[in-house]
């Protein structure tokens, strides 16, 4: 059990809150646009055998999610700088993408743990101002039900339920 043997109570409680923090910035800084890998220091924890399957599910999800909510309110701030000349893109192109967000995408949220297309889902969330409850809900199923996934195939599913 590696970390879990003779040590005192105060000490092993820092290195494995120290351990917990780890993956949470990881998940943290994996929902930003910063790359970072998340799933692979949870799949490291997860094979050490010291540490609860629930708190690294639970750590990287809310880390994961609140750097989406970073993504969003990034989101929310943008278009302050719509009227600028440096803005890259156009008011018609904005308006064109706002009405195909809000006809097909707000549902694509659950899609904000994919790779490369997943973090800028966040900000176009919060450029189109999807209710943050809302928000929060989607970006946290999909996030939840994609480091469970991590946990099943580290763990093995047989094991997991």
């Amino acid at each position: 059990m590696g970390i879990l043997k003779a040590q005192p109570f105060a000490e092993l409680f820092y290195v494995m809150f120290m351990a917990y923090l780890s993956l949470f910035l990881s998940a943290f800084i994996s929902a930003t646009l910063l790359p970072s890998s998340s799933e692979l220091v949870m799949t490291a924890m997860i094979a050490s055998g010291d540490y609860l399957l629930w708190l690294l599910w639970l750590s990287a999800t809310v880390g994961n999610v609140l750097g989406s909510c970073v993504n969003y309110w990034l989101g929310t701030q943008v278009m302050r700088f719509k009227d600028r000349k440096w803005f890259p893109v156009s008011e018609k192109s904005i308006d064109k993408a706002e009405k195909q967000f809000n006809k097909y995408g707000i549902y694509s949220l659950l899609f904000a743990w994919l790779p490369i297309v997943g973090d800028p889902l966040t900000v176009v969330g919060g450029i189109f101002r999807v209710k943050f409850s809302l928000f929060l809900f989607l970006v946290t199923l999909g996030k939840g039900a994609r480091y469970l996934a991590v946990l099943a195939f580290a763990v093995g599913l047989e094991k997991l339920f």
